[in-house]
């Protein structure tokens, strides 16, 4: 379903006094269908501000694009079971393939697949036109999309064996799209206007573009460790982005990103992609690596469901 924004200034005056100056404000609608007024008291809405005597418009667009997560939108849109909602699901993958000499992360070992039983070989082992076919794999866990646990970071974390599934399987998803972005961190003020307890939240920054290529290990964005704190008091339960790390890797050996998510129990997903195909909110992620004991970080087969 196409997503709508209004594009627009504009001028708030208060019933106490005041006043407030918007330009350039981007909101996200429910339809395109509003008019002038409907939009503006969303602006209202999305602002959580109080006591307003007037709002004033000007330059006001719709235009076809995608959401970023305005609040006051939801209780505008339709009910699950109205007429306009959504009856059917969708699946969105948001995993890289691995295959045999992919390069994740530059300078760690590409994974090597080799037979340990051919098809051929196979003929002599089991009844006639019955044949199998068994390989191994060869991989660092640090391998295509990926989810970190505590023990990635501290040796007395839990590993992958302790993590509950009720925090890694259908987890209600937190969407910031960030691929517009004006610098490569993201800061702790995107946060601020959403309830994330118990959420995924997951980074779109569009760097997921360059995966498998020289570019994107150079420039890529990253969470802030302002930003980490706020989500590590905001209580989520996961966070995931699309880029080379959750950290700034130019910046020297700190990994601050890594290590208060992680020191909190809040884990870590890298290297996500498609990520555009998701709304702002709405959608269930999961993204759950094999019980391993004494192992900290392992390929997933991440998803949400629409």
């Amino acid at each position: 379903m196409p997503e709508y924004r209004a594009h627009f200034d504009a001028t708030v005056s208060f019933v106490n006094g005041g006043g407030l100056e918007a330009t350039g404000f981007r909101l996200d609608l429910p339809s395109a269908e509003l008019s002038e007024a409907e939009i503006g008291r969303l602006f209202i809405s999305h602002l959580g501000l109080a006591l307003v005597g007037d709002v004033t418009l000007r330059g006001l667009s719709i235009v076809e694009e995608q959401h970023r997560g305005s609040r006051g939108v939801d209780a505008a849109a339709p009910a699950a079971g109205a007429p306009g909602a959504a009856t059917r699901r969708r699946i969105v993958d948001l995993s890289h393939r691995i295959r045999a000499g992919l390069v994740t992360y530059p300078g760690l070992p590409e994974p090597v697949i080799t037979p340990h039983l051919t098809r051929d070989a196979s003929h002599a082992i089991y009844a006639p036109g019955t044949e199998f076919a068994m390989d191994v794999i060869t991989m660092i866990g640090n391998t295509g999309t990926y989810l970190d646990s505590p023990y990635h970071r501290y040796a007395d974390g839990g590993d992958l064996s302790s993590l509950a599934l009720d925090t890694l399987v259908d987890l209600p998803a937190e969407v910031f799209h960030l691929a517009d972005a004006d610098s490569r961190g993201i800061p702790a003020e995107v946060f601020s206007d959403r309830a994330l307890a118990g959420t995924a939240v997951l980074l779109h920054t569009g760097w997921d573009r360059y995966f498998g290529t020289p570019a994107y290990a150079s420039s890529a964005p990253f969470l802030t460790e302002a930003g980490a704190q706020q989500l590590v008091d905001a209580g989520v339960t996961l966070v995931g982005i699309d880029s080379l790390n959750i950290d700034d890797t130019e910046s020297g050996g700190a990994r601050p990103a890594h290590s208060l998510l992680l020191a909190a129990g809040i884990h870590v997903v890298e290297h996500l992609t498609g990520l555009d195909a998701l709304p702002a909110r709405g959608a269930r992620f999961t993204a759950a690596p094999p019980a391993v004991e004494g192992f900290g970080t392992f390929p997933v087969r991440a998803y949400a469901v629409l």
